[in-house]
């Protein structure tokens, strides 16, 4: 698109400064939507990825939980429209109720607040069969319309890539940072990209990077295997500038916790420093 080069108040076009271009005196800020009015967010933050498969939900899971045992309250968003998974982690089986007021978040057995589109659901395994803009409207209904009363510190679990969801969240919630999760496949350096750049592009800074399945620790010997190849974690941090950097192992133990819906019990040994790049 060609930019504005005439005075736009004395012309009826529809051109790109009357929609937040150059020119214009619409902020991105002004797209942002207020929470309920009975909720008190402090820090959003949200947790990405390029592509499907990498841990995405798990690790929003488990920083909740840590930042839960330090004594901060906290809650999950679950923007995975398509795919939920969060209340399956934690073993969730009440359904999020309403009334005049607004609708209510289901809380785990430590008390984390957490919205879902399963917990509105009449069963788990019903498909999510909508559009894009049904589906970014619902996400932005579970910021406004949820009361989550007050959290410290909110983790939304965005589905993977850069499309309408993604976006939504960074244009209508106030996300403070990110943490991209990524895992030790060659194409990470691209992957990671995109979501950094994007993250850019909405002026949000990018807390750390997680990788997931990073190696496999044999029990009996103790040795790590990289089961998917070399890292290259830190080349790409690097590259990014980014600074903080977790990595996890392929744990049976923690994927058997997200089955039976007993995260809450299990050790997040892993996390410390990206908990601390959250709470700093």
């Amino acid at each position: 698109m060609s930019e504005c080069s005439h005075d736009c108040s004395n012309c009826s076009a529809n051109c790109s400064s009357r929609e937040g271009g150059c020119g214009s005196s619409q902020s991105p800020e002004s797209f942002l939507e207020k929470p309920h009015r009975l909720s008190e967010i402090k820090k959003v933050i949200g947790v990405v990825s390029g592509k499907g498969g990498v841990g995405k939900s798990m690790v929003t899971s488990m920083m909740a939980v840590t930042m839960n045992r330090r004594g901060y309250r906290s809650a999950i968003l679950d923007a995975d429209i398509t795919g939920p998974s969060i209340p399956k982690m934690f073993g969730l089986t009440d359904k999020a109720t309403a009334d005049e007021i607004g609708i209510y978040p289901v809380g785990t057995k430590t008390d984390i607040g957490v919205m879902s589109v399963n917990l509105l659901l009449e069963n788990d395994t019903d498909p999510v069969v909508w559009r894009g803009p049904v589906i970014a409207g619902a996400v932005k209904q579970f910021w406004t319309d949820v009361i989550w009363g007050d959290v410290d510190f909110m983790f939304v679990d965005m589905p993977p890539g850069t499309g309408d969801v993604p976006l939504t969240v960074f244009q209508s919630i106030p996300v403070d940072g990110i943490i991209v999760v990524t895992s030790p496949q060659e194409l990470v350096s691209m992957i990671v990209g995109k979501a950094v750049k994007m993250a850019d592009l909405m002026n949000v800074p990018v807390l750390g990077i997680v990788e997931n399945m990073s190696y496999f620790e044999c029990p009996d010997c103790g040795k790590k295997h990289k089961i998917y190849g070399e890292s290259h974690i830190e080349e790409v941090a690097k590259e990014y500038g980014i600074k903080v950097i977790s990595q996890l192992p392929i744990d049976p133990k923690l994927a058997a916790a997200a089955d039976k819906g007993t995260i809450e019990l299990f050790d997040t040994a892993g996390l410390e420093n990206m908990a601390d790049a959250v709470e700093k």
